[in-house]
């Protein structure tokens, strides 16, 4: 199965072969900074299994295990598509928002939950 996920112009695009390993909503501040959200939500796959097309223009932070993630956003539209975390770097994450059918993927896990904001209540399955 390929699964599309673009940005909002629609000049960034990433391809996933296959089902995806994991995916995780992430309560961190950089999360939230980064989205303008309550959370980011990752949908995470085999770097070999993903086909990114477009040009992109790059961010790096350090994450907390002290090595960069660097996200890959669209410079028309400003959307963060896709990133690569050097903490795995056999992987890539793209934003669950950017795919053509979230509805699809379901969150497995939830990290940094102590940062999460009180009124975020999420049913993610065991």
């Amino acid at each position: 199965m390929k699964r599309l996920a673009s940005c909002s112009c629609g000049k960034l695009s990433a391809t996933a072969e296959g089902d995806p390993l994991t995916i995780s909503v992430c309560h961190c501040t950089a999360c939230r900074q980064r989205t303008g959200s309550a959370f980011g939500v990752a949908v995470f796959f085999d770097k070999e299994m993903v086909e990114c097309a477009g040009i992109s223009q790059t961010y790096s932070r350090l994450g907390r295990s002290g090595k960069s993630i660097t996200f890959h956003l669209c410079p028309s539209c400003g959307s963060t598509v896709y990133w690569l975390p050097e903490f795995r770097d056999q992987l890539i994450a793209i934003a669950l928002g950017c795919f053509e059918e979230p509805e699809t993927l379901t969150p497995r896990q939830s990290v940094f939950n102590e940062n999460s904001l009180p009124w975020v209540t999420l049913d993610i399955p065991a």
